[in-house]
């Protein structure tokens, strides 16, 4: 799980960055936040299109069409 604390951190070093550098070891810390960052928006990304179900226009309109007896 990437938590807002770690978010704020690749912040607070991208910032830094740009005022005047990063040190080797900012560097590295830098680099494994990243990595674990895409790794986590991939993997939700990537769930969320498994939810996903892609219906033909006949199919949509039935769908409506049932849900509105319903309600």
């Amino acid at each position: 799980m990437f938590d807002q604390k770690k978010l704020d951190r690749i912040n607070e070093l991208a910032k830094k960055n740009k005022e005047g550098g990063l040190t080797e070891a900012e560097l590295q810390e830098r680099d494994v936040l990243r990595k674990e960052y895409l790794e986590n928006f991939r993997a939700h990304f990537r769930s969320r299109l498994d939810s996903v179900k892609v219906v033909s226009p006949e199919e949509y309109d039935q769908y409506m069409k049932e849900n509105k007896d319903k309600n």
